[in-house]
């Protein structure tokens, strides 16, 4: 049986941790943003057609705000595991009544806060320079809490494979931000000349920014049943990672 109080306890520590950076966890994202705006939105954007009925300004929101959310969650997931791990800490949770559930609800649920809260103000920010409508804002908000728990996930194991500061970095800045501009952020696959649109489709992070500019516009680079599949594929991988890292304590008690 889920102890809640104990969940609960994770949650909020976890939420209080983003609250005490939120200076630098709020700033960041709506200064890139505007920049990107800025850049592409006016400057470039001016200069493009609409991409499937859409404003150039407003097509790359979706793709923008992904790139935010999953820089962001997974960095902030892998260096909410990594610190307890640096310091020691970490025996205090693996000795405590605490099963593997409500350390993963604690922490997803608090990346999931987190990402709808950066979701919101990247949105607001948008608002600023680009006119903009949510086709399907539910499905939106589901989608964007999806893709933040997978990457939460996602960042824990990176956060206990990790053994030092460097290795803590890597897959994002190496990988992630890269697979991310490639993914069509700031252009439709089908904009690529063959074969580089089939190539193209071998990156996952594709289907998620076409999932997210689906529940925006009502369209994207694939079938949205695909993006959902792909992502719940990618976070149930990532939960048996888990589950099987605190089985065997891989990391956790060496």
């Amino acid at each position: 049986m889920i102890s809640w109080r104990s969940t609960w306890s994770i949650y909020t520590r976890e939420l209080m941790r983003f609250l005490r950076t939120a200076f630098q966890s709020v700033l960041a994202p709506v200064l890139t943003t505007s920049l990107y705006f800025i850049v592409f939105g006016a400057a470039i954007g001016g200069r493009m057609p609409d991409l499937g009925g859409v404003d150039y300004g407003a097509f790359i929101i979706p793709g923008l705000l992904m790139l935010t959310l999953l820089g962001e969650t997974t960095s902030n997931s892998s260096f909410g595991i990594y610190m307890p791990r640096f310091t020691g800490t970490i025996y205090e949770l693996l000795s405590a009544p605490v099963g593997v559930a409500e350390t993963l609800i604690g922490f997803v649920g608090a990346a999931m806060t987190k990402s709808l809260i950066l979701a919101t103000i990247i949105l607001l920010t948008a608002r600023l320079f680009v006119d903009y409508s949510i086709a399907h804002p539910l499905l939106a908000v589901f989608y964007i809490m999806l893709v933040a728990a997978a990457f939460s996930l996602f960042g824990f194991i990176l956060g206990i494979w990790a053994d030092n500061f460097e290795k803590l970095g890597i897959i994002p800045m190496l990988f992630l931000t890269p697979l991310t501009f490639l993914g069509g952020t700031f252009y439709s696959i089908d904009m690529l000349p063959k074969p580089w649109d089939t190539i193209a489709l071998a990156n996952p992070i594709v289907y998620l920014v076409s999932g997210l500019r689906w529940t925006f516009y009502g369209s994207g680079d694939v079938d949205i049943w695909i993006s959902f599949s792909i992502t719940l594929g990618f976070l149930a991988i990532c939960v048996g990672v888990i589950a099987y890292i605190f089985k065997t304590g891989w990391r956790l008690r060496a």
